[in-house]
């Protein structure tokens, strides 16, 4: 457990381990474009390469991501509803770490750990939980570049993962860099236990999935609606993102705001750097049912709110 967030335990995994290979970050919506940034403008890693996409739905080519590289990605861009499709372009012979912000995956998507070298998340996404606290995944790989490579940079108190030059295994086992809120920690235990009441890993997925059958089936039916995600095997089934053809961006807020006031929907409007359109959340915390029932409304209020 760290402080921060998913943002806080990403950065900590990025300062603790960059520097030693040359980089390659995949960014194809915000989150990941703050990597990139830190890489480029914060760390000043010169040996780094950016694969950018040229708008929000596009993922880069995976295929250029190199087995010598330390690899940056997002399993699944929450602000743009485009996720990896798989893990097979990352080389099982690497020599590099990848470091994989998994923040609106974990939990509602299969992950290869194998694949995985440092995999953050945050309580508060699919499981439902407080924020502030984010959880930070190591393999063996990664320890032992903690233990072999020391950065160049001074690494502040809350970033620090070794002791002495060995990994700090007691931040694993109970003790913590700072004191977590244990409201927070019950909290997520209760979240844990609800998980189990619904067939755990397997069930929140299953869940999370059949959210995005219940949108694709109502979108394959609506001629001016679409997902963002240019290729369906990357349509994110936790931030499920929709593009409207014949509104306009004052009418998509004049939707949400219709379906916020009916309270039917709260905070569905797009994140702010990606285009007018709708975000639904299909994470597990999301009844199957109460996904059926939000589909009416989204026609209804279009209907009420497309342009004349």
């Amino acid at each position: 457990i760290v402080p921060g967030s998913d943002t806080g335990a990403f950065e900590m995994a990025m300062w603790s381990v960059l520097g030693a290979k040359p980089v390659d970050c995949f960014q194809w919506e915000s989150f990941g474009s703050g990597w990139g940034s830190d890489i480029a403008s914060q760390l000043k890693l010169s040996d780094s390469t950016l694969h950018k996409v040229d708008e929000y739905g596009e993922i880069p080519d995976l295929s250029k991501a190199r087995k010598d590289a330390d690899i940056i990605f997002t399993f699944n861009g929450t602000t743009s509803g485009v996720r990896v499709p798989n893990c097979d372009w990352i080389a099982d012979d690497r020599t590099g770490l990848t470091l994989c912000d998994a923040t609106s995956a974990a939990f509602a998507m299969q992950m290869p750990w194998e694949k995985l070298d440092i995999t953050t998340y945050s309580w508060q996404k699919v499981l439902g939980g407080e924020g502030a606290h984010g959880i930070l995944i190591l393999s063996p790989r990664a320890i032992e570049r903690l233990e072999s490579y020391t950065p160049a940079w001074p690494m502040p108190k809350v970033f620090r993962l070794t002791k002495k030059g060995k990994l700090n295994g007691d931040i694993f086992k109970g003790s913590t860099i700072n004191t977590p809120s244990m409201l927070c920690v019950e909290d997520y235990l209760d979240a844990l236990k609800w998980a189990d009441s619904v067939g755990g890993l397997e069930g929140l997925i299953k869940i999370s999935e059949r959210n995005l059958e219940i949108v694709k089936e109502w979108v394959d039916k609506t001629p001016y609606a679409s997902f963002l995600a240019k290729d369906p095997a990357t349509t994110s089934n936790t931030s499920i993102c929709l593009s409207f053809s014949g509104i306009s961006k004052d009418g998509i807020k004049k939707m949400t705001s219709l379906l916020e006031s009916e309270n039917v929907a709260l905070d569905i409007g797009s994140y702010r750097d990606a285009p007018p359109g709708l975000r639904i959340w299909g994470g597990a915390t999301v009844e199957n049912s109460d996904m059926e029932k939000l589909m009416p409304w989204l026609s209804y209020s279009y209907e009420q709110c497309k342009d004349q």
